[in-house]
């Protein structure tokens, strides 16, 4: 792997750093304005790392690397460091509480309008959204785990209540996010002969069958999704509709809306102000469904687990959460791999049942469908299959591929793919739309976790092979000041040129590189084939080296005797590591027959046989 992601974080860091901190003060704002989702994304670039990479860590300054705190240098010392990220949180924190206390997760200058001429009203500005209440999960967990650790080295009274507060605004922040994801939970229940219907049917009837035999197959493939949801969907959005899965010829969708669903029901629970009614379409859209899940399983992540980040009340919630987040993964998983033959997901691009279709929903339903290869430990056959969707998609959006002057597909990069945000103009003013240009980060984020799950090394291979190409292509479009995105810098014949960092783009870049980080930090691939090579060697090494001690006389000298025991450590070593690390073992018990054979042939000559 060619990313080197340390080296890479560290100027992340360092650009960052001096960009966001000047006049002994954090300043929010980038490309897109200040909000509840940038300002989160600004503050995440360094918090990510330093949350989730151990060589990051900067909770406890006595134990921290020295590269990361010269990489935050514009911070201050040592000491300051982590002093001044907790004041830059604490401002974030503040600023998206309103006065009554409520936690604020509007969407703010991400908002865009269909017609660019139609102004956008104040209390449209002010609509939450599910990517709002994702990426306040992923911060607060990330705040909540660094005060934990920070608090056991602080020793002054004033900055340990620093800290306490802190805290206690990051957890009931991460309460009422959790409950606007519950109350943004959206089923959306339709006839098979509708248009919803037949489009889904179509997508996923790739051996062009009767369609009565299709969506028989797929109620049944569904079933138990369906009990599920009828069951088990007690609290939030979404159980009033499930109650219409038992009629017959019903096809379903599940995942998140926009933001709070329509007349989505409170929910009980500690007080976290004011749960304001809800104005979205009661309809899932891939785009929110895949940051709501990447959000839900950090609740669940080992980190948040070991370190016990969650509250009672707030475990309950999760709870739900997780139901949701199961539920959401086996269907879309089910769809986009229904049939006996080429998958749904393989036939490219994906298209949704409003009739659109874009190879940005395949990355993101690939997404899910990779997720559920987690959970049911999937054959390394589907994996490859999951990789050839990967590479197809890298071909298409023309960031392996070269691209021509006049190409559709490199709107994707710029300006990004809009879609309507239903229910959006309810309060008042035009409809709202919503941006994403995040296809190439996210694609190499889905290569190297595919790779990280593959244990076929030449598949695997191929994938960090994939993943170097899109690094490069990720490395042409950096800003001067050593942030994202430059889309002409891939694509010359985009006439646009940004001067201001997008932390949309930057922060996804850094979930790129901390995904690296793991994957190389990860047990390399046992091959079986080395192994049973390396006991080969290691037994025909052990007779060897027993033939030497028992030829080789005591008073042989005391550097033969030293040689014979350094050959006995290298053969223990290569014992140890002949399952984990056979390719390891294999070279170490190769010096270790060469270092005999020289030994054998000096006694020999010795001895007057050679």
């Amino acid at each position: 792997m060619q990313i080197q992601p340390r080296q890479q974080l560290l100027d992340i860091w360092r650009a960052t750093a001096r960009l966001s901190y000047a006049d002994d003060r954090w300043r929010f704002g980038g490309r897109d304005g200040a909000n509840s989702i940038s300002d989160a994304e600004q503050l995440l670039c360094i918090l990510a790392p330093a949350t989730e990479i151990p060589l990051f860590r900067l909770d406890n300054p006595d134990v921290a690397n020295r590269d990361v705190l010269d990489a935050l240098d514009a911070l201050g010392d040592d000491i300051q460091v982590p002093q001044r990220i907790i004041k830059a949180l604490t401002i974030y924190l503040e600023r998206y509480t309103s006065a009554d206390g409520t936690p604020v997760f509007s969407g703010g200058s991400y908002f865009r309008s269909e017609d660019l001429d139609d102004t956008i009203t104040p209390e449209q500005r002010g609509l939450d959204v599910v990517d709002s209440f994702s990426v306040s999960i992923t911060l607060t967990l990330a705040i909540v785990g660094f005060t934990r650790v920070f608090r056991q080295v602080v020793t002054r009274p004033a900055l340990q209540a620093e800290v306490d507060i802190l805290e206690a605004m990051a957890s009931k922040r991460l309460t009422a996010a959790m409950v606007g994801l519950l109350r943004s939970f959206a089923v959306n229940v339709f006839s098979a002969d509708d248009a919803f219907g037949r489009e889904l049917v179509r997508m996923v009837n790739q051996e062009r069958r009767p369609s009565r035999v299709v969506v028989e197959e797929l109620r049944a493939a569904l079933r138990e999704i369906n009990a599920r949801l009828r069951d088990d969907v007690t609290i939030g959005s979404g159980a009033a509709e499930s109650s219409d899965l038992d009629l017959p010829n019903r096809l379903f969708e599940c995942g998140w809306s926009w933001g709070i669903v329509r007349e989505a029901p409170q929910i009980e629970t500690s007080d976290v102000g004011v749960q304001r009614d809800g104005v979205a379409q009661n309809a899932p859209y891939l785009y929110f469904t895949t940051v709501a899940l990447e959000a839900i399983q950090a609740l669940s992540s080992e980190r948040t687990r070991l370190l016990g980040l969650l509250d009672e009340a707030q475990l309950k919630l999760a709870q739900a959460l997780q139901l949701r987040f199961e539920l959401t993964r086996s269907y879309w998983a089910a769809v986009a791999t229904f049939g006996s033959g080429r998958w749904p997901l393989e036939d490219l691009p994906w298209r949704t049942t409003d009739g659109i279709e874009f190879d940005y929903f395949t990355l993101l339903v690939g997404g899910m469908v990779m997720q559920n290869m987690i959970a049911t430990r999937a054959p390394n056959a589907d994996m490859a299959r999951m990789a050839n969707v990967l590479e197809e998609l890298a071909n298409r959006s023309r960031i392996t591929r070269r691209s021509s002057e006049q190409e559709t597909a490199l709107d994707v990069h710029h300006p990004g793919l809009n879609f309507p945000l239903e229910g959006s103009e309810s309060p008042g003013g035009p409809r709202l739309s919503w941006t994403v240009a995040d296809l190439s980060p996210l694609l190499l984020k889905r290569t190297l976790s595919l790779a990280g799950l593959l244990s076929d090394g030449t598949e695997r291979g191929r994938l960090l092979g994939l993943s170097d190409e899109m690094w490069k292509h990720l490395r042409e479009r950096v800003l001067p000041d050593g942030l994202w995105d430059q889309p002409a810098g891939a694509y010359p014949q985009l006439d646009v040129k940004f001067t201001d960092a997008s932390w949309y783009f930057t922060k996804r870049v850094v979930d790129c590189l901390v995904t690296a980080s793991r994957v190389i930090n990860e047990s390399p691939l046992r091959s079986e084939l080395l192994a049973d090579i390396a006991a080969d060697l290691l037994n025909e090494a052990e007779h060897l080296y027993d033939r030497e001690l028992l030829n080789n006389s005591t008073y042989s000298g005391q550097s033969l005797g030293e040689q014979l025991k350094q050959i006995g450590v290298d053969l223990e070593r290569a014992r140890t590591q002949r399952r984990d690390r056979p390719g390891v073992a294999v070279a170490v018990t190769e010096e270790v027959l060469r270092k005999l054979d020289r030994l054998s042939a000096a006694r020999r000559a010795t001895a007057g046989t050679i």
